[in-house]
């Protein structure tokens, strides 16, 4: 190739590349997009876990809610009341009360305690076991599996499975709902942390057919509503049930329990 041919290919180059630079400035200049610095401000207050726990698609996604007055300046609950309150001074509105709550797994039918069908020995994950018969091998169709499928899902290392039932490190879980969603028998529910007592059975089944299936599940006797002071047991579809904003805490509920399947926190 000739010197004449060689600088007129450095010549194109460049000239390709100054339009090349320009275009891409002035694209830069005219589809710009203003930052929210209160957007930006609520981001880096958050904790980054990214847990969707809040119902947004990670912190950014909340972030730019609580920005836009769509959700409230505490709806993080891995930040909890400390995360709300510098947000709330980000938005210049106040935090309001929060109650911190924690994952609570309403069942005690361990290995030691459940009744089994079968024996089983396929895939280890408690969403299968909708594919097996009864549900799974423990004759309670309603207990814990045990497969550790809500452990897996934690972010927080909160959840363990314990002799056959999920058991929960209270001061590790951050309520972020994730063993709630994936648990295919719906016995995990988030609870206030304040919460004195708790119903572990999460059975609907008459009397006898609990009592055959596990020695520590409710049999909706109603010994725990009738002698409860403050009136805050109740017995549904044969399954009691505590009102947290009613319960005092006194423990009579527990004390008076056959099955002892109520308790304290």
């Amino acid at each position: 190739m000739s010197i004449a041919g060689i600088f007129s290919a450095a010549a194109v180059v460049g000239v390709v590349g100054i339009f090349v630079g320009l275009f891409l400035g002035v694209a830069g200049i005219r589809f710009h997009v203003e930052k929210d610095e209160k957007e930006e401000a609520i981001l880096a207050a958050l904790p980054g876990n990214n847990c969707g726990g809040c119902g947004y698609a990670g912190c950014s996604g909340l972030a730019a809610a609580i920005a836009k007055g769509e959700a409230p300046v505490n709806a993080c609950p891995v930040g909890g009341e400390p995360v709300g309150s510098k947000i709330a001074a980000i938005m210049g509105v106040e935090a309001g009360a929060s109650q911190r709550k924690v994952a609570f797994v309403a069942c005690m039918g361990d290995c030691d305690k459940a009744n089994r069908d079968y024996e089983y020995s396929g895939y280890q994950d408690c969403r299968m076991m909708g594919f097996v018969p009864g549900g799974g091998p423990k004759s309670c169709n309603s207990g814990c599996l045990g497969y550790g499928t809500c452990a897996e899902v934690c972010p927080f290392d909160a959840i363990h499975v314990v002799n056959g039932v999920a058991v929960v490190d209270r001061e590790k879980c951050k309520a972020c709902g994730k063993c709630v969603e994936v648990c295919p028998k719906h016995l995990i529910s988030l609870i206030p942390y304040q919460a004195e007592y708790a119903v572990a059975c999460s059975s609907a089944d008459k009397g006898p057919v609990t009592m055959k299936a596990c020695q520590s599940g409710c049999i909706g006797c109603g010994l725990c509503m009738r002698n409860c002071p403050a009136h805050a047991v109740n017995v549904k579809d044969f399954h009691a049930v505590i009102d947290q904003e009613k319960c005092t805490g006194c423990g009579t509920c527990a004390e008076k329990c056959p099955k002892k399947c109520i308790v304290k926190m």
